[in-house]
């Protein structure tokens, strides 16, 4: 399919700049799959929508403070340096910004305090990646020379950080939110599980594909980045008790899509998910997981553990608009983005959300 396939105008005053308060007031496109049909509601009453013996499941990455600014050695050019991937204590891969700075080039970091940090580039990747090795390890220092970063089309500063964090964010590493949970509030979660709705965890720390647009003109050709996914025997379990009891794998958020797919194509021993298969068993117990993925889901994909999905509205020509579109259709979900926009919905990380079911 060709990546223009997932194209789709929006309006820039449709890019949500604030989070709604409380989370949970956030509106909620509810779409069902099986008929197309749209219902429009809150994200309060999204508890309508799931059953006793669902299984939620959430991403638990921790947004870091990965924007560093600093400058060039020994010009004093200004460079600020996006943290996306730790290579090892001391070396992270990650985006720049700044003028000529190339494999070789001296940086210093400075922070609050007035402390600095020195690195190096150690390699160039693709457009604006780098590699650079720091002078000292840098994770316990990032809460003063770093700050929270926000996508680039994010204009107004934020007040207060935690609010660009769920509010169930419990493993540092990620470069973004998984911003599916961001309209989860302690007292939604409460009535959910007093309704008999189960929760479970998983980990993929957003990376670099999260900031990469595809620029291939078939999306099928598009090479997504690897990413940590963790999924513990504790969260595996309850998914397939879930699964052999009748319940619902409630997926929030893309990321969590991808964790407990690559978990569910583990199990299958199935390597290249796109290639026809003879087992055509719908399901299979999925198994824990702490490894590297670079699943990439677009059109033709079939789903192996997912049965409902918690969303955002993405950006368009985007691998998670492609995600989103195999799950429901690209058809059906391009249909709901023009609702969305009629109906003036907010777009984006701030932005309200969709139940796919």
């Amino acid at each position: 399919m060709k990546t223009s396939d997932f194209d789709y105008y929006l309006p820039p005053e449709q890019i949500a700049q604030i989070p709604i308060e409380p989370r949970d007031a956030s509106r909620l496109l509810v779409l069902d799959r099986s008929s197309g049909r749209t219902e429009h509601r809150y994200f309060r009453d999204i508890g309508t929508y799931l059953r006793s013996g669902d299984l939620l499941v959430f991403n638990q990455t921790r947004v870091i403070p990965a924007r560093l600014h600093g400058r060039k050695v020994p010009t004093g050019g200004r460079i600020e340096f996006l943290l996306l991937c730790r290579e090892d204590e001391q070396t992270w891969r990650g985006l720049i910004g700044g003028r000529h700075i190339r494999e070789g080039s001296r940086l210093v970091f400075e922070g609050v305090g007035g402390s600095g940090v020195e690195g190096v580039v150690v390699s160039e990747g693709e457009g604006a990646e780098r590699i650079v090795h720091f002078d000292v390890p840098i994770s316990p220092l990032l809460e003063e020379l770093g700050e929270v970063p926000l996508p680039p089309y994010i204009h107004i500063p934020l007040a207060n950080p935690e609010r660009y964090q769920t509010i169930y964010a419990h493993e540092p590493g990620s470069a973004a939110a998984p911003t599916a949970g961001l309209h989860f509030t302690p007292e939604l979660l409460v009535a959910l599980r007093e309704q008999g709705v189960r929760t479970a965890y998983c980990t993929l720390h957003i990376g670099l594909d999260t900031f990469q647009p595809v620029r291939e003109e078939y999306i099928e050709d598009h090479k997504i980045h690897t990413e940590r996914a963790v999924l513990a025997a504790q969260s595996a379990a309850m998914i397939n008790e879930t699964k052999l009891a009748g319940g619902r794998i409630v997926a929030v958020g893309t990321t969590s899509v991808r964790v407990l797919e690559t978990a569910g194509l583990r199990s299958a021993g199935i390597s290249d998910p796109y290639i026809e298969e003879k087992d055509t068993c719908a399901w299979k117990p999925v198994v824990a997981i702490d490894e590297a993925t670079s699943l990439f889901i677009r059109p033709g994909y079939r789903f192996r553990v997912v049965d409902s999905l918690i969303t955002n509205f993405h950006l368009p020509r985007s691998t998670l608009l492609a995600l989103v579109s195999a799950f429901a259709g690209r058809e059906a979900i391009l249909d709901a983005y023009q609702v969305a926009r009629q109906m003036r919905y907010r777009f984006y990380s701030f932005g309200d959300a969709m139940l796919l079911v």
